[in-house]
């Protein structure tokens, strides 16, 4: 079964004093993301579902650009089931951050 991959649509861009530009979530909406994702990741998720189960209302688009990002960066598969956190952080990385300051 072949899996679509998400593109850009029309949409998603947007025209500013005659340059066009894409509309990029903040590192807020991101993380916001990203903790629902690794929260519920046992389980596939839709993209629907998703929207439904965050905190604050996030742009279909929006939602869609932070999904190719996390795909891309190797954190989320996409599959017929819908979307899945997959990412563990490094072992050698948590116990560097176990015994670190925080400031």
């Amino acid at each position: 079964m072949a899996i679509n991959k998400i593109q850009f649509k029309e949409s998603e861009i947007i025209e500013k004093e005659g340059k066009t530009e894409k509309r990029y979530p903040n590192l807020i909406t991101v993380l916001m993301v990203e903790t629902l994702l690794k929260k519920h990741r046992n389980i596939p998720m839709k993209v629907s579902e998703i929207k439904k189960k965050l905190p604050k209302k996030v742009m279909h688009q929006t939602l869609i650009i932070i999904l190719e990002y996390l795909w891309k960066s190797g954190k989320i598969i996409y599959g017929p089931k819908g979307v899945q956190w997959i990412y563990s952080e490094p072992e050698h990385l948590k116990k560097m951050f176990e015994n670190s300051l925080s400031i």
